[in-house]
């Protein structure tokens, strides 16, 4: 019980911490302190953080390879944008109905390639996201290969409410009795299925989870930028999505969290030199898998941390108690 409640306070004054930080960078943005570049770095962080987030319950938490997350980016991002350009309604429906649409996508796709494994389940959802990027290359209703232009909507509270919300969603899901599932899964699929767990199911709901995720992310990604082209979501952008949970350590949210944060920083600051960006990501992966080829935070959370340094002070008091 005291756990539970220690947990409840934990939460809640993350909640209170990053509301505050919100509050922060609306002040400045509306106080002009911030430039444009500065601000469409954050709102680029987000949707990267929102895209990380959701890739991270598929592949860090359920096991489950998957490089076609940009297709269903693509979903939300082509959806959102038909409902606020064609059909004239308001963008909090765009972002609600992209990340249903793309959940749906999911749900349709996920039931038969998830019963696939390894490198089957890599090159099926591989093939998801071309497909899908060659369908809206040849929609004209949305522009085909010449793309769509959209109004640009986004803002910081839209922004960061869609950010703390799936972050919140993804956590809880991992801390509940689906989530523990969801583990069970990955760490040895024979003897989930074995042990009564009904692996597809949960697979399944993994995917579609993350796909609607993936479909809010597609939804702000579509009105920060004026225009959106199937060209921006093929297979490299899939791999930039699957680059940062990699990179932040498999099975852990706030390294994909800090590696999105980290890779967007660069890649915007270097977006000049498309060349010496690309050397930098390989050199920086490179580096990683041979002194850390577990990630940046391995499978730890960030508030681990806090937890070893607490139950250090507390064993030096007890010790010195015992002496005394």
């Amino acid at each position: 019980m005291m756990n539970r409640i220690k947990q409840g306070k934990g939460f809640w004054a993350s909640i209170v911490i990053a509301v505050i930080i919100a509050v922060v960078v609306q002040f400045l943005i509306t106080g002009a302190i911030l430039n444009p570049f500065y601000v469409n770095t954050l709102f680029f962080i987000g949707i990267n953080i929102i895209l990380a987030a959701s890739l991270h319950l598929i592949i860090g938490i359920t096991g489950q390879f998957s490089i076609g997350h940009a297709g269903f980016l693509a979903v939300g991002a082509y959806t959102s944008a038909i409902i606020t350009m064609k059909l004239a309604l308001p963008f909090p429906v765009a972002i609600v109905a992209a990340g249903v649409v793309a959940a749906i996508a999911g749900l349709v796709i996920g039931i038969p390639t998830l019963r696939l494994r390894g490198d089957y389940l890599a090159i099926a959802t591989l093939g998801f996201g071309e497909i899908m990027r060659i369908v809206f290359l040849n929609i004209d209703y949305v522009g085909g290969a010449s793309g769509m232009t959209v109004s640009h909507l986004i803002t910081w509270p839209w922004l960061f409410a869609c950010v703390l919300i799936t972050i919140i969603v993804i956590v809880n899901f991992t801390n509940s009795t689906h989530g523990r599932a969801c583990i069970a899964v990955r760490e040895n699929e024979i003897a989930a299925d074995a042990m009564g767990i009904n692996t597809t199911y949960y697979k399944v709901m993994a995917f579609v989870i993350g796909s609607f995720f993936a479909g809010v992310a597609g939804a702000l990604h579509a009105h920060n930028f004026y225009i959106i082209q199937p060209g921006n979501f093929g297979f490299l952008k899939s791999f930039d999505i699957l680059i940062f949970v990699v990179l932040g350590g498999l099975g852990s949210m706030s390294g994909a969290v800090v590696a999105a944060i980290l890779l967007t920083i660069i890649s915007t600051f270097l977006a000049n030199y498309p060349e010496v960006r690309m050397v930098i990501y390989s050199l920086v992966l490179i580096v990683m898998m041979v002194f850390r080829p577990q990630g940046l935070m391995g499978t730890k959370e960030i508030t681990s941390f806090f937890k070893v340094g607490k139950a250090a002070k507390g064993g030096v008091q007890d010790d010195k108690h015992t002496v005394a």
